[in-house]
């Protein structure tokens, strides 16, 4: 979609939205465009500009609400003070759980059937409310 600035003969300036460019100028061959205030098929596109933000305190993959804040907040901690062992996950967290390696804080990734196996264990882990952002092979 897209949204063009129009303006009729008569001078009133409207915005309106459109499949494509196009489509815009098939609707507008077809008289099919009119203007919003007077109903002149007689329009054309103004000179408009990019709706783009000029806020670079705040990048696009910013939060935008207190939820998505916290979840950001706590995907840092786990980053920070974990190690991130990827499909691994399971096999390093029952090797902790039966004394076979160090106890520290992972964090990765585990199929249905074995994040159930390792509960069903009693080993203690929790599913995260986000995914991982590094991938493993």
């Amino acid at each position: 979609m897209i949204r063009y600035s129009l303006k009729c003969d008569k001078g009133h300036t409207f915005d309106s939205w459109f499949k494509s460019g196009e489509a815009f100028e098939k609707l507008k061959a077809s008289k099919m465009v009119a203007c919003a205030v007077c109903g002149s098929d007689d329009v054309a596109k103004t000179l408009m500009a990019p709706s783009v933000s000029t806020d670079k305190e705040r990048p696009l993959s910013a939060p935008h609400s207190p939820a998505e804040q916290a979840l950001a907040e706590l995907r840092k901690e786990v980053e920070s003070k974990s190690e991130y062992v990827g499909t691994r996950f399971a096999k390093e967290a029952r090797a902790m759980h039966d004394g076979n390696a160090p106890i520290r804080s992972i964090y990765g990734e585990a199929k249905a059937d074995e994040a159930k196996a390792l509960i069903e264990e009693g080993v203690p882990v929790i599913p995260l409310p986000f995914g991982p952002k590094k991938t493993q092979n």
